[in-house]
């Protein structure tokens, strides 16, 4: 038997095995299909908060929001404190701006897509994307104690210092955890991914990379990060 018809043999086994354990490594995202997410919010500006706060969605290009809203949930007994529904759509490059104005409607986000006038509450807080009767994305930050509602998804986001944002690591993969998806971005970017990449590769080549890790030299070769 040739070293070629051994390799092909040795990668037809564990087929079944590497689907699972991609599926492990990657915390079963969501794929395209539950887009919009949630993908930046600052809430929180250096200064005030007047028209400088914001909220990205990231989705696929086209795609209306009309009759989606956007709700801030009090942490302090759950109560909806702020409620914005959006218009328009997703834009070319995937994303969409929700920007805070001034009371004299000038915004200071640059690249917004819609205005209104908005203010969130610092944590322990959450913010969510829904439907008129379905959550579609959740987001909770900071410390909740037992008596507080978080509304968000697994555990919740950091509390970032005044001036920074919450980012998603990648800002079209959803993982169903707060904690584990989203990063402090010291200079927020509205309107563009973070600097650890976006999008996230896809399903094809995710699953491409638990294959290599099957081949008899796949423990040699280094990791993309």
């Amino acid at each position: 038997m040739n070293h070629r018809t051994s390799t092909l043999r040795t990668l037809a086994v564990p087929i079944g095995a590497v689907a699972a354990c991609a599926a492990l490594l990657l915390g079963a995202p969501r794929d395209a299909r539950a887009l919009p997410i949630l993908s930046e919010v600052l809430y929180d500006a250096a200064g005030s908060d007047d028209g400088s706060v914001f909220v990205e969605l990231h989705g696929t290009p086209g795609e209306s929001l009309d009759g989606l809203r956007i709700e801030g949930v009090n942490g302090a007994g759950g109560d909806v404190t702020v409620t914005i529904a959006l218009s328009g759509a997703i834009a070319a490059d995937g994303f969409f701006v929700l920007a805070d104005v001034t009371g004299g409607g000038v915004t200071f986000v640059a690249g917004a897509d819609q205005l209104a006038n908005f203010d969130f509450q610092n944590g322990p807080d959450s913010l969510l994307l829904r439907s008129e009767t379905t959550v579609l994305d959740a987001l909770g930050y900071g410390v909740f104690t037992p008596a507080q509602v978080f509304a968000g998804e697994g555990a919740a986001a950091p509390d970032p210092a005044a001036g920074s944002s919450l980012a998603r690591r990648f800002a079209d993969i959803d993982t169903g955890d707060n904690a584990a998806d989203f990063v402090v971005l010291a200079t927020p970017t509205p309107g563009s991914g973070p600097v650890f990449g976006v999008p996230e590769p896809g399903g094809v080549a995710l699953l491409g990379g638990a294959v290599l890790a099957w081949l008899p030299f796949g423990s040699s070769r280094k990791r993309e990060v």
